[in-house]
C-alpha cells in the first residue's frame, strides 16, 4: 500500500527533487525526475527504481493507470494543485512526477558490438531536440543513440517528456571521445559514419550506397553551427535530404526523423 504523505513544509529535504533545484546538481546525486504517467509507467517497466512521487491530491484515489501502485511502498507526497505549483515553480499538467535513480550507463563498445544503425549527437544541447530525437529513432527502427560529451543530458525533465519516454527504451551512452576522434571509434566497430551537413560534395539521402551499408552511424549536429568541419572531413558520407521552395535545411530533430525512417534496416 502507498505511503500517502500530505506536504506541510515545502522546504522539506526529500522534497528537494522537485523543486527547481538545478537538473545537473539532481544527476549528480543520480537522480532524475519523470513527469507524466505514460513516461513514468515507461521508466519503470524498463527497470528503473523509483524514490518518490508528488502526485496533485486529487488523482491519488481517482487517477485510472495505477502509477502509485506500480511505484510500491515508497512516499507519495501529496498536496492541492495550488501548493504544488508553488513547490514545483509550474502547474503540473497531469498531476503526477516520479523522482528516480539514475542506472550506470553502458559503455559505447557494449552498444555498437549489438548495433548496424546508431544515431550520434554531436554537442546538441537543446533538450527538445535530444527528446524528439530519440522518439524518432526509437520509433524508426535504430538500434542506439551516442552522444558526445558536451551534448545535454536525455535524462534531464524536459527531453524525457519530450522523448514520450523513449529514453528509458532505446540504448544510449556517452562517447568517450570528443570530435572528431569519436568517428574513429566508430569506424573501428565497424560503422560508416553519415554526416547530415550542408557542403557541395553530399549524397542524397536516398543513395543506394548507404542502404547498402550493413551498420551505419547517421551523425547529427546542433543547430545552427551543425557538425564541426573536422567531424564532416572524418566522415565516409555527407549526406543530404533534398529541400525545395529555397529552404536549405530542416531543424535537426526533423532532419533526424527523415534520415531514421530512410536509412533504417526495413
Amino acid at each position: 500500500m502507498a505511503n500517502i504523505i500530505e506536504i506541510s513544509d515545502l522546504s522539506a529535504p526529500e522534497l528537494i527533487p522537485y523543486t527547481d533545484t538545478s537538473e545537473k546538481e539532481l544527476a549528480a546525486s543520480g537522480i532524475f525526475v519523470a513527469e507524466s504517467p505514460n513516461v513514468i509507467r515507461t521508466a519503470l517497466n524498463s527497470g528503473y527504481t523509483p524514490i518518490s512521487v508528488l502526485c496533485e491530491r486529487k488523482y491519488i484515489n481517482i487517477r485510472p493507470d495505477n502509477i502509485i501502485e506500480l511505484c510500491g511502498k515508497i512516499p507519495v507526497h501529496t498536496a492541492s494543485s495550488q501548493v504544488l505549483a508553488k513547490l514545483t515553480g509550474y502547474k503540473l499538467t497531469q498531476g503526477v512526477l516520479c523522482a528516480m535513480c539514475r542506472r550506470a550507463l553502458p559503455s559505447p563498445a557494449s552498444i555498437l558490438a549489438g548495433a548496424e544503425r546508431i544515431a550520434v549527437l554531436e554537442d546538441i544541447m537543446n533538450q527538445t531536440n535530444i527528446g524528439a530525437i530519440f522518439r524518432s529513432a526509437a520509433a524508426l527502427g535504430f538500434d542506439a543513440v551516442l552522444l558526445t560529451p558536451s551534448c545535454s543530458d536525455p535524462l534531464f525533465r524536459r527531453s524525457i517528456r519530450v522523448s514520450m519516454g523513449t529514453v528509458f527504451q532505446i540504448p544510449w551512452t556517452y562517447l568517450e571521445n570528443k570530435p572528431p576522434y569519436y568517428i574513429e571509434e566508430l569506424k573501428g566497430c565497424g560503422f560508416a559514419a553519415a554526416a547530415m551537413a550542408l557542403r557541395n560534395d553530399t549524397v542524397r539521402i536516398d543513395d543506394p550506397k548507404l542502404a547498402s551499408e550493413k551498420k551505419l552511424a547517421v551523425i547529427l549536429g546542433t543547430e545552427g553551427s551543425g557538425l564541426k568541419a573536422e567531424t564532416i572531413s572524418a566522415c565516409d558520407y555527407t549526406i543530404k535530404i533534398p529541400m525545395q521552395n529555397g529552404v536549405d535545411s530542416l531543424n535537426v530533430a526533423a532532419a533526424g526523423a527523415v534520415a531514421f525512417w530512410q536509412l533504417s534496416k526495413k
